[in-house]
C-alpha cells in the first residue's frame, strides 16, 4: 500500500511525528515491540529453566552457541528467499514458526513432559528448539528489513521511523526480561512459557493488518549468484561498510556487559539488586536516546555524529572498566547505552537508504551475520581477555581498541565521515 492510500490521523501527536500517521507502520511497530519481548522473555526463562535443570554454567553457554549457529549460517539463503518472496508473508511465516516453537517448549516445560522424557532428553529437546529458532531469527531479520522500507514508502521518513523501528525493539529487549522474571516468581517457567505463546499468537492480528507487498526482484538469478550479491553490495558501497564494520568492532572489543557478573562480586561489592541495575542501565540509556530521536530525528550530519557516538562510548567503557564507585558505573552504563542507541539509528537509516529496494532481503542478512557474530563473539572475547588480562585491563583494553577502531575507520572512510541523508535522497532521486 502507498503511503498516500494510508488514511492519516490527523491530532497534534501524530502530525508531529509524521510516520505514525501510517496505520500500517504502526501494526509494524506493534510486530517489532511483540516479537522482541517474547523473545528476550523467552531465553531469559530457558538460561533459568537450564540452569535448574543442571545447575553446570557450561550448559548455559550452549544456549548462545545454539542460537547463532543457525542465526549466521542461514542468514545469506534467508536473504535470497526474502527477496524472491513478498515481505509481509515471509514475517508472517516468521511469527507462525516461533508460535509453534513456543508451543514445543511450553510442552517441555509440563511436569509430565519431564516425568517421561527425563532431564537429559528435555535439555537436548531445548537446545534443538533452541537450534530452529535460531534459523526462524535468520529469516526474521531480512523480513522485518524488507517490509519496513514497503511500509514506510517516503524515504523522508526513514530516520524517523528507523528511530521508532528501534525503541520498539529496544522496549521489547528490557521489558522481556523483567516480564521474564516476573512469570517465574509467580507461577515457575509453566506460566512464563504460556504467555509467549500467547502473545506470539495475538501478533496475528496486525501482521494481518497489513496489506500484501509487492515482489520487487523480479529477475531469477543461480542461487548461487544471488547469495553473493548482498555481500557483494555491502563490501562496494564504502559509507555501509564502515559503519558496519565500525558497529561490529565496538560491540566485539568494548563487550563489558557479559562481564558484569565480576564486577557484581569482585570489583563493586553489589548485591543481586545492584546487578540487576547495572545490567538494565544500557538499556534504560538506550531508551531514553531513542524516545528523544523519535521526537527529534537526527537530519544533519549523520556519518559524524556515528563517530561522536561510537567515541561516547568507547569513553564510556573505559570508565566504567576503571570504577569501584556502583554510581559513577551504573552512569557510565547509562551512557555507554544512550551513544550506542545514535549509533544504532544512523547505522539502520544509513542501511535503509542505500540498499536497493530489490536487494534487501540479501543486504539485510549481510547485516544480521555481522550482529549476530559480533554479540556472540563479543562475550566470547570478553571473557577470554578478562581470563588473560584480569577483568578490568580487559575492559579498558576493550573500550581502547574500540576508540582505535574509531580513528582508523575516520580516516580511511571518508565516505562514511561526510554522509548525509539528503545526499543519498538526491540519488534515489
Amino acid at each position: 500500500m502507498d503511503q498516500e492510500e494510508q488514511e492519516p490521523v490527523q491530532s497534534g501527536f501524530f502530525i508531529k511525528n509524521p510516520v505514525l500517521q501510517l496505520p500500517e507502520f504502526r501494526s509494524f511497530l506493534s510486530i517489532r515491540f511483540g516479537l522482541l519481548f517474547t523473545l528476550n522473555m523467552q531465553v531469559t526463562i530457558i538460561f533459568y529453566w537450564i540452569y535448574h535443570l543442571t545447575r553446570d554454567k557450561l550448559s548455559l553457554g550452549f544456549v548462545g552457541l545454539a542460537e547463532v549457529i543457525p542465526a549466521v549460517g542461514f542468514s545469506l539463503l534467508a536473504g535470497h528467499f526474502v527477496d524472491l518472496n513478498e515481505k509481509r508473508k515471509m514475517l508472517l511465516f516468521c511469527i507462525i514458526g516461533y508460535i509453534f516453537l513456543g508451543s514445543s517448549l511450553f510442552t517441555l516445560t509440563t511436569p509430565l513432559s519431564l516425568e517421561h522424557l527425563g532431564m537429559q532428553t528435555t535439555l537436548y529437546l531445548i537446545y534443538f528448539f533452541v537450534f530452529i529458532g535460531g534459523i526462524i531469527r535468520s529469516f526474521m531479520g531480512p523480513s522485518v528489513f524488507s517490509l519496513f522500507g514497503l511500509v514506510v514508502s517516503d524515504r523522508k521518513l526513514f530516520p524517523n521511523g528507523t528511530s521508532w523501528s528501534s525503541m520498539a525493539a529496544q522496549t521489547g529487549g528490557v521489558l522481556g526480561p523483567l516480564a521474564a522474571g516476573l512469570m517465574i516468581a509467580l507461577d515457575g517457567v509453566i506460566l512464563g512459557m504460556f504467555t509467549v505463546v500467547v502473545i506470539q499468537i495475538l501478533l496475528l492480528i496486525p501482521i494481518l493488518h497489513i496489506k500484501s507487498k509487492p515482489i520487487l526482484k523480479k529477475e531469477k538469478e543461480p542461487i548461487l549468484q544471488s547469495l553473493s550479491q548482498g555481500i557483494k553490495f555491502v563490501v562496494k558501497t564504502p559509507a555501509l561498510l564502515g559503519a558496519q564494520m565500525l558497529d561490529m568492532f565496538s560491540v566485539l572489543f568494548g563487550g563489558a556487559v557479559a562481564l558484569l557478573p565480576v564486577y557484581q562480586v569482585e570489583i563493586l561489592h553489589v548485591d543481586e539488586v545492584g546487578f540487576g541495575l547495572l545490567r538494565s542501565a544500557p538499556g534504560i540509556g538506550a531508551l531514553a536516546t531513542l524516545a528523544l530521536l523519535a521526537f527529534l530525528p537526527l537530519k544533519t550530519n549523520p556519518g559524524k555524529k556515528l563517530f561522536v557516538a561510537v567515541t561516547g562510548f568507547a569513553l564510556s567503557i573505559i570508565v566504567f572498566g576503571l570504577s569501584t564507585n556502583f554510581l559513577l558505573s551504573f552512569f557510565m552504563l547509562l551512557l555507554s547505552g544512550m551513544f550506542d542507541a545514535v549509533s544504532v539509528v544512523v547505522r539502520s537509516t544509513i542501511l535503509q537508504l542505500v540498499t536497493p529496494d530489490e536487494m534487501r532481503g540479501r543486504v539485510a542478512a549481510v547485516n544480521t551475520m555481522f550482529v549476530s557474530s559480533s554479540n556472540e563473539l563479543g562475550d566470547f572475547e570478553s571473557g577470554v581477555m578478562a581470563h588473560w588480562l584480569g577483568t578490568v585491563r580487559a575492559v579498558v583494553m576493550g573500550g581502547c581498541l574500540t576508540l582505535g577502531v574509531v580513528a582508523v575507520t575516520f580516516f580511511s572512510a571518508p565516505q562514511l565521515r561526510n554522509f548525509t541523508f539528503e545526499d543519498e535522497d538526491k540519488k534515489k532521486a
